[in-house]
């Protein structure tokens, strides 16, 4: 029971071509309508090219200066503005779309250090029965492993393979503690009853991001079941106790981005069983207990100029502002 209400209590407070074709248009695109949108790939359906690129762009933006003002990378920028904003952006009906837009602004940043593709996810719930053993986790072509309990930096459990071992992320929660990148995989606990896979994988199936789509017809319920049940144990289950996926600086961890991608893409397919009534499906609360409009402003700190939420209900064509599908 004690090993059972741990894994709760640490869900609760973690509570994402054809040749004839024209050029895709930009994802961010706020000069005309989108007509041609490029599609999000899962990370192991990449070429090994798209990959290697894309790691190569991460290693790029701690290579360069803040973006507001820090005296910092604009890699710490990222962990820095979303645990500044934790309050406003988890828990309250914009946690879906400022994480959206925040999704964007990364994937313009690694496109303005030479990344030629589109942003990716990991399918979390495609590997929910090993998720250790998921692709993305690679040391060659992937985000590198588990941390080392073993091995001290600044804290235990740095990641000791794959091409971030150098990163070296300035933040942690409110702190300036320059530190390894930090994984603490939760293992598998058979002694349980029942039984717990590894990484809280029965936490995250298919079925429980199905239930969660159909069962949900609202955005006022189905985001808050998305935050607080798939997307928290994912957390939950990198960082177990010590990962930087734990803190609200979990975007220290570039996993952070392609978890979350695959947080968009659920909200993506609940909003395209029914675009006539969910394109603009927002409701709830927002910080402070205000009640969510459409107009709401999400804020970004200066990382990007700051939007209304409408402006990000919508991803395909007829768009406005981004422009791809899954």
């Amino acid at each position: 029971m004690a090993i059972l209400q741990t894994v709760i209590v640490t869900l609760a407070a973690l509570s994402s071509l054809s040749l004839a074709s024209p050029t895709p248009e930009p994802v961010l695109n706020s000069r005309a309508t989108c007509t041609n949108p490029v599609k999000r790939k899962e990370w192991s359906a990449a070429t090994a090219a798209e990959r290697a690129s894309y790691t190569k762009a991460v290693l790029c933006l701690a290579t360069k200066p803040s973006r507001i003002g820090l005296a910092t990378t604009l890699y710490d920028d990222f962990a820095w503005v979303h645990n500044k904003l934790n309050l406003r952006i988890h828990g309250v009906a914009q946690f879906l779309p400022w994480h959206r837009y925040f999704i964007s602004v990364y994937e313009q940043a690694l496109k303005d250090c030479g990344y030629t593709g589109n942003a990716m996810y990991w399918n979390w719930a495609a590997d929910s029965a090993a998720p250790a053993s998921a692709k993305v986790w690679s040391p060659v072509d992937g985000f590198g492993g588990n941390g080392n309990l073993t091995l001290t930096d600044t804290f235990t459990h740095c990641i000791t393979n794959g091409p971030f071992t150098s990163l070296r992320p300035a933040y942690y929660n409110n702190d300036t503690i320059p530190h390894c990148i930090l994984r603490d995989f939760m293992p598998a606990i058979p002694q349980a009853s029942p039984p717990l896979q590894e990484m809280l994988g029965f936490a995250y199936t298919q079925a429980i991001v199905d239930e969660i789509s159909t069962t949900n017809t609202n955005f006022g319920t189905f985001h808050g079941e998305l935050e607080s049940r798939p997307h928290g144990a994912v957390h939950a289950g990198i960082a177990q106790g010590d990962g930087d996926m734990g803190p609200i600086t979990s975007p220290n961890d570039p996993i952070f981005f392609l978890h979350h991608t695959m947080v968009d893409r659920v909200w993506w397919l609940w909003q395209q069983a029914d675009p006539t009534n969910r394109l603009n499906d927002f409701s709830g609360t927002e910080f402070g207990g205000v009640t969510a409009t459409l107009d709401d402003v999400m804020p970004m700190l200066g990382l990007a100029t700051d939007r209304k939420v409408r402006d990000f209900m919508s991803t395909g064509v007829g768009a406005s502002t981004l422009c791809y599908t899954y």
